[in-house]
C-alpha cells in the first residue's frame, strides 16, 4: 500500500512543477543553513527554494513530463521553483553561486524547455521583463515627442507658405482692364485705325436730287 505521506509529497512537488514558469536543479552540498536563507531570500518571493528527495522528484518529474531532469537528480538536490521573473531568479542564484562556490547549479527547465547550466547562466546575463518594459514605454514616449515635434512644424510651415502664396499671388495679379478690351493682348500693339463714314455735304447732289432737276428741264 502506497504510503500517503510519500504520495502527498509527490503531489506537493508536481503541483510547484506545474505552478512555476522556471525551475532550476541546484546541488547544496556544503553551505550551511544561514547561506540556505540567504539564498531564500535573494530569490525573492515569487519563488520558493526546497531540499527534495531524488527518489520523489522523479515521479515528480515524470508526471509532468520533465523525464530529462531525472539524470540530474542525484545528490543532496534542492530546487528553485520560480513563479515570478525567470531572470531575476536566474541572476540570483548565478550571483550567489560567484560568492558561493558551492551551490552547483545543474540545470532546469524554462516554460518547458530544458536548460543547461550554461543556458541558465545565459539567462541570467539577460535584461528583465521589467525594464525590458521600462525601456520600450521610454522609446515610445520618445518617440511620441518626436512625432509630435513633426507633426506641430508642418502646421507651421504650412501657414508660412499659403502666407508666401497668397503675397506672391497678389503681386502677380494684372492691373484693371476694361471689360471690352481682350485680357492677354499685348500692351504695345498698335492701336486701330479709325474709320470715318463720310456724311453727305449739302453742295453734292444726290443721284435722286439730279433725277428731278433732269426732270424739271424737259418739261421745261
Amino acid at each position: 500500500m502506497p504510503n500517503p505521506d510519500k504520495v502527498g509529497a509527490v503531489a506537493e512537488i508536481t503541483s510547484r512543477f506545474n505552478r512555476s514558469s522556471a525551475v532550476v536543479l541546484t546541488d547544496y552540498r556544503g553551505l550551511t543553513v544561514a547561506q540556505l536563507k540567504e539564498l531564500r531570500t535573494s530569490l525573492g518571493s515569487s519563488s520558493t527554494y526546497a531540499v527534495v528527495k531524488n527518489t520523489l522528484t522523479k515521479r515528480a518529474v515524470a508526471a509532468v513530463g520533465y523525464d530529462e531532469l531525472a539524470p540530474l537528480l542525484t545528490g543532496p538536490t534542492a530546487i528553485a521553483f520560480i513563479e515570478g521573473e525567470p531572470v531575476e531568479a536566474a541572476k540570483a542564484l548565478r550571483n550567489f553561486s560567484r560568492t558561493n562556490p558551492l551551490l552547483i547549479i545543474k540545470g532546469g527547465v524554462l516554460d518547458g524547455k530544458m536548460l543547461s547550466t550554461a543556458e541558465i547562466n545565459s539567462l541570467a546575463d539577460l535584461e528583465s521583463r521589467e525594464v525590458l518594459l521600462g525601456r520600450l514605454a521610454g522609446g515610445m514616449k520618445a518617440s511620441l515627442s518626436r512625432a509630435a515635434a513633426l507633426f506641430q512644424a508642418p502646421l507651421s510651415q504650412v501657414a508660412r507658405l499659403s502666407a508666401a502664396l497668397a503675397e506672391k499671388k497678389a503681386a502677380d495679379a494684372p492691373a484693371y482692364a476694361p471689360a471690352d478690351a481682350p485680357a492677354d493682348a499685348p500692351a504695345d500693339a498698335p492701336a486701330e485705325a479709325t474709320v470715318e463714314t463720310p456724311t453727305a455735304d449739302a453742295t453734292t447732289p444726290t443721284p435722286e436730287a439730279a433725277e428731278n432737276s433732269a426732270a424739271e428741264t424737259t418739261e421745261s
